[in-house]
């Protein structure tokens, strides 16, 4: 596994939390992502450097409950990124146009499943 100090300078810590919802009017600071991904100048994913440092793109997924799930950032040949947990498709979310979102502090972006998007602010990005 890759130390932090090893890993190309592109690459930011980025903490998404659950945005206002029906359910949260508030948001829910406990209830988001933990991303280590590679980000251009621009804070969009970098699938350049995604492709020569695929392991290290790792994704925790974590809920108000207390439960977490550890998986890693792929994409699609076509080009649609989500995040694989388990093997299988089954539990895999889709990053809504994450090619196209910037991953800067106060954008949105969705991520979940076909019929269930669900709406998160990003918080923070830092290097790790």
């Amino acid at each position: 596994m890759l130390e932090a100090n090893d890993l190309p300078s592109s690459f930011r810590h980025v903490k998404m939390l659950l945005a206002r919802t029906k359910d949260h009017p508030q948001g829910e600071p406990n209830e988001g992502y933990d991303l280590l991904v590679p980000l251009d100048s621009e804070g969009r994913l970098d699938a350049d450097i995604w492709r020569k440092n695929q392991t290290a793109c790792r994704v925790r997924h974590f809920t108000e409950d207390g439960d977490a799930r550890i998986g890693r950032l792929k994409r699609k040949p076509g080009g649609q990124w989500y995040f694989d947990y388990e093997p299988g498709e089954s539990d895999d979310e889709i990053g809504f146009r994450f090619g196209e979102e910037r991953f800067l502090t106060g954008e949105y972006v969705s991520v979940g499943h076909a019929q269930n998007m669900r709406t998160y602010r990003v918080a923070r990005v830092e290097k790790p």
